[in-house]
């Protein structure tokens, strides 16, 4: 299946009700090589349609990101690195922009600096925040003020859906720093749990709730009808790890052989060729799903891999990063399904230790219920207002 036909699902979705739709002006981080990423924000569109709104993605790339400078990002200047990753990178630009330009309505600006920005003029009623780790400043290496809506104009509608900190708890000094633009958000809806405790504990921001990951948002039939059509074997362990680690590699060998399963490795990028496993090779977005609905397991350090697992009823083993595990860990209490946590790099048992989906799907379908809810109020809340000012 081509990757633009996730284009016709968006049309199909929006049910047309609305003549006058709002219109919102969404930034969040889809200009990253990453497949949750690009996921997550086409959800988050495919949503904002459903419920009557008309979205303008605004095509935010972190400068780390920009193509003139991905390959100096991952090489640091050294030649054989540049060498060596220069077909990724060409099949990264297929694969993410490719996808990207297809099937989200991106600005035809590409933003990246807060001076980029000047001028900024939008006929949005209203902006928002979407989710990934939008204000992780680890990840985002500082704060970026776009990701706080900086950009939009003075007393405009702001707010924000499952977007993640990333992190247990911020610096007084990042606090200080973007205290003031947290503070000009109306609505505030985070991923994790620790979301929560920092807005309510750190920067006195009362009202704010938790919302799952977009991804989670929409069914499990919904990727599958834009996934590579592929059955469900049973007959493979899928490995997508996102941090290099030989422990990691040794783990996943030993449960291959332990099942007696073969070991298949999501590869992004083409020199992890040399790993453990049958490596499929930067795949398309829609393989990447296939991949995951097709899998006995999904031996993963990440949260969307695991999210998409639980999603379309593949039971993930999940290794938790050392930074950043906290997402992992507030989706899997989410879903009561902490046993699916490798305790160390001996518990070879957690195969012995299934997912419920009797218990997980309800909670799922229970999650979308709130997440809607909350767009819905948070939609009719900027339609009446707009309508006011007719």
């Amino acid at each position: 299946m081509q990757d633009s036909e996730f284009k016709s699902e968006v049309q199909t979705l929006n049910n047309g009700s609305d003549v006058n739709p709002i219109r919102i002006d969404l930034i969040t981080l889809q200009g990253v090589q990453n497949y949750g990423s690009v996921l997550q924000a086409l959800a988050t569109q495919a949503l904002f349609e459903d419920l009557g709104a008309e979205v303008m993605v605004v095509n935010f790339v972190k400068e780390a990101n920009r193509w003139e400078n991905i390959s100096r990002t991952w090489s640091h200047g050294n030649p054989v690195k540049t060498l060596v990753m220069a077909p990724t990178i060409r099949r990264w630009k297929t694969v993410f922009q490719g996808f990207n330009d297809d099937n989200l309505h991106l600005s035809k600006k590409i933003y990246t600096s807060d001076k980029d920005f000047d001028g900024y003029v939008s006929e949005a009623d209203a902006y928002c925040t979407g989710s990934d780790q939008v204000w992780n400043s680890k990840w985002n290496n500082g704060v970026l003020p776009p990701l706080y809506l900086s950009f939009a104009p003075e007393g405009s509608y702001k707010f924000a859906f499952s977007a993640s900190f990333g992190q247990p708890s911020l610096s007084d000094e990042e606090i200080g720093e973007t205290k003031g633009l947290i503070e000009q958000y109306r609505h505030i809806s985070v991923r994790e749990e620790s979301g929560l405790e920092i807005l309510q504990g750190q920067y006195g921001y009362g009202g704010a709730i938790q919302t799952t990951d977009p991804t989670l948002c929409v069914t499990p039939e919904f990727w599958r009808r834009h996934s590579k059509e592929r059955l469900k074997t049973n007959s493979y362990i899928l490995v997508y790890c996102l941090n290099k680690s030989r422990e990691f590699d040794d783990y996943a060998c030993e449960v291959a052989k332990r099942t007696g399963l073969k070991l298949v490795r999501l590869c992004t990028r083409y020199d992890q060729i040399t790993r453990p496993g049958k490596s499929v090779l930067v795949p398309d977005i829609g393989e990447f799903v296939g991949l995951i609905d097709g899998a006995r397991y999904v031996l993963t350090d990440s949260f969307h891999a695991t999210a998409f697992s639980m999603n379309m009823g593949t039971e993930p083993i999940c290794i938790y990063p050392r930074e950043f595990g906290g997402r992992l860990a507030s989706f899997l209490r989410l879903a009561k399904s902490e046993q699916r946590r490798v305790r160390d790099y001996s518990d070879f048992d957690v195969v012995n230790r299934p997912v419920d989906f009797e218990v997980v799907t309800p909670i799922l379908e229970g999650e979308r219920v709130k997440a809607r809810d909350y767009l819905v109020s948070v939609f009719d809340e900027i339609r009446s207002e707009r309508d006011a000012r007719l």
